[in-house]
């Protein structure tokens, strides 16, 4: 029965579940700034404990890989690369917006309008946001990209189409886009390592795996050392 452990660290929220085959079994997470480093591990022990499972026993590890806080990224990517290094077992990736918009679809099922897209936006410097464009399936309209808003933002699509726009940095943006008649915005959303489940069981099945020893994070941009005001 494969057991698969989920990593989550793109953002602020640091997030652990464990899953037999597609299903939860247990998940641990929090929004504590700067916790990543000093909880990953104990999360990863707990979910295994508290789901009942020897940590022998994973089938994969499946890690967060992007875009997101360089700093939290690495860290995922270095433990769930422990992991696998340790147990032999394989790593497979996700990307972190495809998991947002699935979590949001679960958490909102049946109340999404087919034609609706989903945009989720990870906050970056300024006015800039990671974001991408998918359908309530997870699918994507428009890829994976590094955006500066302003008021002319989406505003082609939002001209015929509904958007809901969900993460850490949708609010930031929400001055600009909120004179839109289509756009809609979702301020209660955190990001979950429930929304990598159906992903990457799927990867999981058809063995879609990365190269443990090459693998690294999307970081979408170069890493640009500063001495910000506040660590994440």
């Amino acid at each position: 029965m494969p057991y698969i452990l989920h990593i989550e660290t793109a953002t602020k929220v640091c997030s652990v579940a464990v899953t037999e085959n597609d299903k939860l079994l247990y998940c641990k997470e929090t929004s504590i700034a700067n916790s990543h480093s000093s909880l990953i591990t104990l999360y990863s022990e707990e979910v295994l404990k508290n789901a009942g499972i020897g940590i022998n026993k994973l089938s994969a590890v499946c890690v967060s890989m992007g875009p997101g806080s360089y700093t939290g990224l690495r860290i995922g990517v270095s433990t769930a690369k422990g992991f696998c290094y340790a147990l032999n077992i394989p790593l497979i990736a996700v990307n972190t917006l495809q998991s947002m918009v699935n979590f949001f679809s679960a958490e909102h099922k049946g109340k999404i309008k087919k034609d609706t897209l989903l945009c989720p936006m990870i906050d970056a410097r300024r006015m800039e946001v990671y974001t991408a464009i998918l359908d309530n399936k997870a699918q994507f309209f428009k890829e994976t990209s590094a955006e500066i808003i302003d008021e002319n933002s989406f505003s082609e699509i939002l001209s015929s189409k509904k958007m809901i726009f969900f993460g850490d940095g949708a609010l930031k943006c929400k001055q600009f886009l909120s004179s839109h008649n289509n756009a809609v915005f979702n301020e209660d959303f955190k990001v979950s390592a429930k929304g990598m489940i159906p992903i990457a069981w799927e990867k999981f099945q058809k063995k879609q795996f990365e190269d443990v020893a090459y693998f690294e994070p999307y970081y979408l941009k170069d890493f640009i050392a500063t001495v910000p005001k506040k660590i994440f």
